[in-house]
């Protein structure tokens, strides 16, 4: 399994200033964040290419890249699949499907999508690459059984599967991560690796107690990472681990704390599948 860096945290850095704290932090790869206001805009999908020779140059792999893309009429896709192709780059992540129950029912908003689905597919083809589903907060696909749902009926050449057992617990979404990976299996494209909890804050007028989430190191949540990468081994799975290091911390500080995160990933893979400890 390959370690890529999420390059959201970066936000409109240059793609030298980000290759070189990536190689330094110690990552395999990139996760290459193609979204207004980011280092690269989907309309310059054309400096999709070159960014890749400079993060290669950096000797580092981009195995991956992360839109909005969602209806292909409100996005470049065409341009920018072709220049994910045209750079190697054969995983694309997905936007989101939002599950606003004021607004629309989760029937229609599913119907809707399974018709964006049926046009990305086509052009998936085309284009020779993959897109991926990630599972998120608010949205249609917060847990394996809703993803799988979109993806029932779709070829995993073409389509497939991110789970985010971090979104999953700090978001919506929450099942048995074992469920999660062996229903998205056909699926499975990649993994994305943070880390969060949920601790109280405060009660209500009425009583009621309040809870709030946070992002935690990756060693300090409530997802059993050191239970989950063993697992991933031991199905085989070889696809990228992206992550993400969603800190609200100064620039230094998270930094500091991703190279803790990757250290401890690398740590847990090492140790091989049979590594599992198991509290009495």
């Amino acid at each position: 399994m390959r370690t890529v860096l999420f390059t959201k945290l970066f936000q409109s850095s240059s793609v030298g200033e980000i290759g070189a704290a990536a190689a330094d932090l110690g990552f395999d790869g990139i996760d290459l964040l193609v979204r207004p206001g980011t280092t690269i805009d989907p309309a310059d999908a054309r400096d999709i290419p070159a960014a890749v020779k400079h993060l290669e140059s950096d000797g580092l792999s981009v195995p991956m890249a992360t839109t909005d893309l969602t209806d292909p009429d409100r996005f470049p896709a065409d341009a920018v699949l072709g220049a994910c192709a045209d750079a190697g780059i054969d995983l694309i992540r997905l936007g989101y499907w939002a599950y606003k129950p004021d607004v629309r029912s989760y029937a229609d908003t599913l119907a809707e999508a399974q018709r964006h689905l049926a046009r990305l597919e086509e052009m998936a083809a085309h284009h020779g690459v993959r897109l991926a589903i990630q599972l998120h907060g608010d949205t249609i696909h917060a847990s394996g059984a809703l993803t799988r749902a979109m993806l029932e009926g779709h070829s995993p050449e073409w389509l497939c599967a991110y789970p985010d057992p971090g979104n999953q617990v700090v978001q919506d979404g929450r099942e048995d991560w074992r469920l999660t990976f062996e229903i998205l299996q056909p699926w499975l494209a990649c993994v994305g690796v943070k880390n969060g909890g949920w601790f109280p804050a405060g009660t209500t007028g009425a009583g009621q107690r309040e809870w709030r989430s946070d992002w935690f190191g990756l060693a300090d949540g409530m997802v059993p990472w050191a239970e989950i990468l063993p697992h991933l081994q031991a199905i085989g799975f070889d696809g990228p681990l992206t992550l993400h290091s969603h800190y609200e911390l100064p620039y230094d500080q998270v930094l500091d704390q991703t190279r803790t995160d990757l250290r401890y990933v690398k740590r847990l893979l090492t140790a091989g599948p049979d590594a599992v400890e198991v509290s009495a």
